[in-house]
């Protein structure tokens, strides 16, 4: 029968790693925690999801619809990236997202009718670009009345129709950016209107876009329902009880991933 020799039968000494408590394990929540907050950061450089609150951009974009914005879209593009992402520049006829002049927390959402060095005018609700009539199907007018200053701008004399602050601006572009009667777009600038062109604030009242300004460009609709600007600039608890009892009554579903495309301007 062998036998255990001292060694064996004495007890090992303790090292500081047999002595460390085992770490717990990390928790489920915790795990997803961290995982939830990398997605949303990420997916918010990437794209991010906005509702249209307001009928300006009727009938392309509706009242209610919640659009994914690409954000890497306008980017500007390195030597190597480049090549591997659809970089572009800013286009005439582009539907663009973009930071408020003035309003700065609050995004928007028009199209490029003028990039720098474009000369703009209406004559009667017709867009005159660049010297010549221009042929715009997305645009709709919804008041039988004519407008001095909307349908002919920028002839006919200022009408204010936002805060002082955005009058300011329409105001300093009418006074440093008019030639013979023509719009003419600044460097780094873009002009920008609704479809909805009788009902739409744009660039006609506050001014021109700053290139910084742009955010990116909405390229599909996410999801479509009939809601009030009210619910939809404030998510009221009147919009959660709308939806619980509507939604799927009040869902535009042939709208649901539309693809939204920008119309070429020449």
């Amino acid at each position: 029968m062998a036998t255990r020799t001292k060694t064996e039968l004495a007890p090992k000494a303790k090292t500081d790693q047999d002595a460390k408590p085992a770490e717990p394990p990390r928790s489920f929540v915790a795990e997803w925690s961290v995982t939830i907050l990398i997605l949303i950061f990420g997916t918010s450089l990437v794209a991010q999801v906005m509702a249209i609150p307001t009928s300006s951009m009727h009938n392309t974009l509706l009242t209610g619809d919640h659009l994914i914005v690409d954000r890497l879209a306008y980017s500007p593009s390195g030597p190597i990236s480049k090549y591997l992402l659809p970089y572009e520049d800013v286009k005439r006829g582009d539907i663009i997202v973009f930071r408020h002049p003035t309003l700065l927390q609050e995004n928007y959402v028009k199209r490029v009718i003028g990039v720098p060095g474009d000369h703009i005018k209406l004559e009667n609700r017709q867009l005159i670009l660049n010297g010549h009539a221009v042929r715009e199907p997305y645009v709709i007018h919804i008041f039988p009345f004519p407008d001095p200053y909307r349908d002919n701008f920028p002839a006919a004399p200022f009408e204010p129709a936002g805060d002082e602050r955005m009058s300011d601006r329409a105001e300093q572009m009418l006074e440093h950016d008019v030639v013979n009667g023509e719009l003419v777009v600044p460097p780094g600038h873009y002009f920008a209107m609704g479809d909805n062109r009788d009902n739409s604030l744009d660039s006609r009242y506050w001014g021109l876009v700053p290139r910084e300004n742009i955010i990116g460009k909405p390229t599909i609709i996410l999801w479509s329902y009939d809601a009030p600007t009210a619910d939809l600039e404030d998510y009221t608890l009147h919009h959660f009880i709308d939806l619980g009892e509507h939604f799927f009554t009040k869902t535009r579903w042939s709208r649901t991933l539309n693809l939204i495309q920008g119309y070429p301007l020449q």
